[in-house]
């Protein structure tokens, strides 16, 4: 049986991981790579878009579980990742997904 809170937040199309946790610090939930604040580091947890992008963003080393610091800039966005700095669009920045990694507590 569900209670009313549970239903409620099914209705309107929420799904049980939006309820935050005490994991949310341990796994927080990734990002566009153009959010994460400048100077911080993410593991690449997906590529969004068309094939052709997402095959030419893996090429230059933004594959899923790589790291990728953001040095700063605000597009292009200039990272790190593999040795290599990079710049890149605010779309394409926006179309890497990246969970933060080193967060201060």
């Amino acid at each position: 049986m569900i209670d009313s809170e549970t239903q409620s937040h099914l209705s309107r199309g929420r799904s049980f991981s939006s309820v935050p946790t005490h994991l949310d610090r341990l796994h927080p939930a990734p990002l566009p790579l153009c959010q994460l604040p400048a100077g911080e580091s993410g593991r690449v947890r997906a590529v969004t878009g068309e094939a052709a992008f997402c095959q030419r963003v893996r090429e230059m080393g933004f594959g899923e579980r790589a790291f990728v610091t953001k040095i700063g800039g605000r597009g292009p966005f200039i990272c790190t990742v593999n040795g290599c700095r990079l710049a890149l669009s605010h779309a394409a920045a926006a179309a890497i997904l990246v969970e933060p990694v080193g967060l201060r507590a």
